[in-house]
């Protein structure tokens, strides 16, 4: 047990409610950018339709408490328990934040899930060195890195054709018709699937501190005040929206039209629940740029702007290891004071 300051422990919990604030709003483009993008909704419409359904997710968890597997993960699963201090937890939420910020910034849709990931485990290879990483979990989220958006597209593209052989009666004005409400129910259960699975991710990393700094003993369990907190920190952030991340995503990978929008985020809420139950902390933004992509294949390859994709993939691929360096540095500078 490590002993922290009540105003300090208070300022922790508040700087990861902050991330989990910047998680919504650097991800709102995830839930929103079909919608957007298709005019099914206006940009403010949108960015509340979302933020509701982040907050439902707590009403989910509520019915089915095992979907709190994410923040198990988070918590218990990377790295050893014991090993992570006040200090670890301060690196691991500022090196998260700080690759957020700039990758707004930049207008380019990285994971705010693997920035955290990376942050924690950098702070904490700092802490204690590589012996006390957990490879089991941490590899599991790896593979998701490269699954959960390759699972997106293919899904993507099977919702595109089996829902195109299901419309092939239908006049153009009745499937046009029926799309849309198709496309709205599938955003709003990519909105719940999402805050399901972000908001965990500072769940875990709450309950940890609480459990290293005394306040909470025995079994690893995320109190509903954390829970509920972190629910609503989500849903405040995607209130505030990403419009530079919406652009990338809901119009400059490829042009969506209703039917690939709503193939798009069915595709990405199937993957999204799915790893969820399993404990995945996926990343949504890889979820989503995936299904993005094979909807925009469905109809053809040239539909897709590479270019653009490639870049994104870049991001992708350096999100860990440069949050994990300022997580480390954040955490060295700990040791100063």
């Amino acid at each position: 047990m490590y002993e922290l300051a009540l105003p300090l422990l208070i300022a922790l919990i508040a700087l990861a409610l902050l991330f989990d604030y910047l998680n919504g709003l650097h991800d709102a483009a995830n839930a929103i950018a079909t919608v957007v993008a298709t005019r099914l909704l206006s940009p403010v419409k949108a960015v509340a339709f979302a933020a509701v359904f982040n907050f439902a997710a707590y009403f989910l968890t509520i019915a089915f408490p095992s979907l709190h597997a994410v923040a198990d993960t988070i918590g218990k699963g990377l790295v050893e328990q014991q090993l992570i201090t006040p200090a670890v937890v301060f690196g691991a939420l500022v090196g998260a934040m700080f690759w957020n910020v700039v990758t707004w910034l930049k207008g380019i849709p990285s994971s705010s899930s693997h920035a955290l990931v990376g942050g924690l485990v950098g702070a904490g290879v700092a802490h204690a060195g590589f012996t006390g990483i957990l490879w089991g979990g941490l590899n599991k989220t790896l593979a998701a890195i490269v699954l959960s958006p390759l699972l997106g597209m293919w899904l993507a593209m099977l919702v595109m054709l089996l829902s195109s052989w299901a419309l092939r009666r239908a006049t153009a004005h009745q499937a046009e018709r029926g799309l849309k409400a198709l496309h709205l129910f599938s955003s709003a259960a990519y909105s719940l699937s999402h805050g399901l699975n972000d908001a965990q991710k500072t769940m875990g990393i709450i309950t940890v501190l609480l459990y290293s700094t005394g306040h909470l003993s025995g079994e690893f369990e995320v109190p509903h005040w954390v829970a509920i907190s972190c629910y609503i920190a989500i849903a405040l952030g995607t209130l505030t929206g990403g419009w530079r991340i919406i652009e990338t995503m809901g119009s400059r990978i490829t042009k969506l039209s209703q039917h690939q929008g709503f193939s798009a985020s069915l595709a990405g809420s199937i993957v999204l629940f799915v790893a969820s139950a399993l404990g995945i902390p996926v990343s949504t933004t890889h979820t989503i740029t995936g299904a993005v992509i094979g909807a925009g294949t469905a109809r053809r390859a040239s539909a897709v702007r590479w270019g653009v994709a490639q870049s994104v993939v870049v991001a992708w691929i350096i999100t860990i290891p440069a949050s994990a360096a300022v997580g480390a540095l954040f955490y060295l500078l700990t040791r100063l004071f």
